[in-house]
């Protein structure tokens, strides 16, 4: 029978040991004024791709309009078996 090693646990530096971070430098004032601008572009960022998301459907609600007017292309597209709506 081979004996069992013991691991030996790794001990992290204590907190007062690890160097500063700039969240610790920064004042709580400057800190939330960095969050609020944060926000503020994650939101008009939003607001941009939603924009662009509306813009998007409404050209394909308008070509869908347009191709349903367009007697050529209903023609093409047409069920040729008009014997079912006798």
């Amino acid at each position: 029978m081979a004996k069992k090693k013991k691991t030996t646990s790794v001990q992290r530096p204590a907190p007062a040991d690890a160097p500063a971070t700039l969240k610790d430098l920064l004042s709580s004032d400057v800190l939330n004024k960095l969050k609020a601008q944060s926000d503020a572009l994650k939101a008009e960022e939003n607001d941009k791709k939603e924009a662009a998301r509306k813009a998007v459907e409404d050209q394909r609600k308008a070509e869908q309009k347009r191709l349903e007017n367009d007697f050529a292309h209903l023609l093409e597209n047409s069920s040729q078996d008009w014997h079912k709506f006798k």
